[in-house]
């Protein structure tokens, strides 16, 4: 309310800082940054807010603030309190993907070219980032075509005895059986790097003078090679665009509106060399401005991300020069530059078409799933469209390894930051009792919400039928917390597209196959099952695996936890060889050797 806002605004400082809107329960509205905070909070108490801001005022029951030493600081602290709280009213970047990179390995007398994608990155050479795995794919697919590197790894490497089929069809010249020497690899593998490094002219004028030594040498195989060499370079910089005197480390970014949605694509563009775009849709625009819109994507966009050397806009932001800054570091600067001529804005009206045709085709979904949503509160009768909507299933193997699955979804599609995974324990005895099962999943579920009433569904989906809708009213009814409801079983038949519906107080349901609500619920179902499924084989995994050490004579406790150490999971311990098992100190050769076979015996 405003006149909470107006009681606090006497207390607040007149200096930098961040302040926090906060519900009744506790939840976190919004978080904004300020260079005077009073005065910024005191915009709040303005009668012509538009419709966002004054739904989020009516709401706000406190309001907290932290002072910072600078405007920079506040920025910065904003936007990571912003990804980390996801308040509902701060424009937000749905963003939970990583870059993939392509890495360089050193570390092996025939080096590699790899995809990578992690954050803890180990040794060697990294050139990225790049915009999807399918870039990464495309550009490895064609330095495997031109210089030939090994694809495999060590263990197959290790293991060969005549070339394999990489080799046959011409992506490998086989250094696995000496068909080439070292030397010669490793100046293939030094010619990859300097591709990968944008120095392609310098590479072509160097394979023009090698191609050039071969001939006078009358080796004309070998010359003409190279110049095939030449020529797939020359291709392939025409096919994946080049940008050298214009770009070399930067990133364009376009933004697009369309009655009230906003869609950013990102160029990403390193060492001149383009490595493809990504399309995102910030959520919460309500009544935002463009340049609004920019800054908050900038700021949540790089707070994970390492900032390339320049940011090419299509709009400019208010505080150009403080967002630099507080995106550079003292030994990387970073330019923000709006053009509006030149080569650089030719680049960015380059992606103007690819932008607004998905932006189009957001609205055309999000207007449908509208619709959906819509039918989903008049179905079960719910008091509001439904934000937010939960599904549990449960998986087992006659009740062992249990897991109780959650997933959620929203109108933005499934939220799987949000994705739960609860251990039940289910006598397996009696071969597992679904009912028990959910009965504990729910029990954990509801303590949460008791907790924090803001979590709260506005429906719960069910995989189960009349058994499993007793249970779930019977734990709700004892926990005094009512959530909108409904069981979702296959008919007599079993056959998808003739659900049945379980709800309190209603006869049992279906509707038409056809239906854009029993399709969409049946997406939703399918998502529950799968993550069940998947998590319940990932413990059933782990549990085998482990026993299996456990079971192997000589591995006690300290054995077992050097090579978990060494190795640093379970996955790479499985597909290590016997020779790298008997590198860890405490695993001698014999040992290594009942290690080995045990591990096989569990694959």
């Amino acid at each position: 309310m405003s006149a909470v806002i107006k009681q606090i605004i006497p207390t607040l400082p007149a200096t930098p800082g961040i302040y926090q809107m906060i519900s009744e329960h506790g939840e976190i509205l919004y978080i904004g940054k300020a260079k005077n905070l009073r005065k910024r909070v005191s915009y709040y108490t303005k009668p012509d807010l538009y419709e966002r801001l004054r739904v989020m005022v009516a709401q706000v029951h406190n309001l907290e603030h932290i002072t910072t030493k600078s405007e920079t600081e506040a920025l910065l602290l904003e936007a990571r309190l912003v990804k980390k709280h996801q308040p509902k009213f701060n424009i937000l970047l749905k963003d939970d993907k990583s870059f993939p990179y392509i890495r360089f390995r050193s570390d092996h007398d025939f080096p590699q070219i790899l995809k990578y994608r992690s954050k803890t990155p180990p040794e060697g050479r990294f050139f990225g980032p790049f915009a999807s795995s399918e870039d990464v794919d495309t550009t490895l697919a064609e330095l495997q075509k031109i210089f030939k590197l090994r694809p495999c790894s060590d263990n197959y490497f290790a293991a060969r005895r005549r070339p394999c089929l990489q080799y046959q069809i011409k992506r490998c010249y086989a250094p696995c059986v000496g068909k080439i020497s070292r030397e010669d690899y490793a100046q293939l593998a030094k010619h990859a790097v300097s591709f990968l490094s944008g120095k392609s002219k310098e590479l072509q004028e160097d394979l023009v003078k090698e191609m050039e030594v071969y001939s006078a040498e009358m080796n004309y195989e070998k010359a003409a090679e190279t110049r095939d060499r030449i020529k797939a370079l020359s291709y392939v910089q025409l096919k994946f665009g080049q940008a050298q005197g214009i770009l070399s480390d930067a990133d364009l970014i376009r933004l697009e509106e369309d009655k009230g949605v906003y869609v950013a694509l990102v160029a990403m563009y390193r060492l001149g060399q383009f490595y493809g775009s990504r399309i995102y849709f910030p959520v919460h625009t309500e009544g935002a401005g463009m340049e609004e819109v920019m800054e908050a994507f900038l700021l949540q966009f790089y707070q994970d991300k390492v900032c390339p050397a320049e940011l090419v806009l299509s709009c400019k932001v208010a505080e150009s020069k403080l967002i630099a800054e507080s995106l550079g570091t003292q030994d990387a600067r970073v330019i923000i530059t709006t053009p509006v001529r030149g080569a650089k804005l030719q680049l960015l009206q380059s992606f103007e078409h690819q932008a607004q045709t998905a932006l189009e085709n957001y609205i055309k979904s999000t207007l449908k799933q509208e619709r959906v949503f819509k039918d989903l509160q008049i179905l079960f009768n719910l008091p509001s469209i439904p934000e937010r909507i939960e599904i549990y299933d449960n998986s087992h193997i006659s009740g062992q390894h249990a897991v109780g699955a959650m997933v959620v979804a929203g109108r933005d599609g499934f939220q799987r930051s949000e994705y739960r995974c609860y251990n039940v324990a289910s006598p397996s005895a009696t071969g597992g009792d679904d009912y028990d099962m959910l009965r504990q999943v729910m029990k954990k579920r509801l303590e949460k919400i008791s907790k924090n009433p803001d979590s709260k569904p506005d429906l719960m989906i069910i995989d189960g039928g009349k058994g499993h809708m007793s249970t779930v009213q019977a734990v709700m009814d004892k926990a005094d917390i009512l959530v909108p409801f409904v069981c979702m079983s296959k008919g007599e038949d079993r056959n998808a597209g003739r659900e049945q519906f379980h709800i309190v107080g209603r006869d049992v349901f279906t509707m038409p196959s056809s239906d854009k609500v029993m399709q969409y619920l049946q997406v939703l179902r399918d998502e529950a099952h799968n993550y069940a499924i998947r998590k319940h084989r990932v413990k059933r995994s782990r549990a085998i695996r482990t026993s299996a050490l456990d079971e192997i004579k000589g591995i006690g406790v300290r054995r077992k936890k050097d090579l978990l150490q060494h190795f640093g999971s379970l996955e790479r311990l499985k597909n290590a060889s016997q020779e790298e098992l008997a590198t860890v100190p405490s695993i001698g050769k014999s040992v290594a050797k009942k290690v080995f076979d045990a591990l096989r015996e569990v694959r």
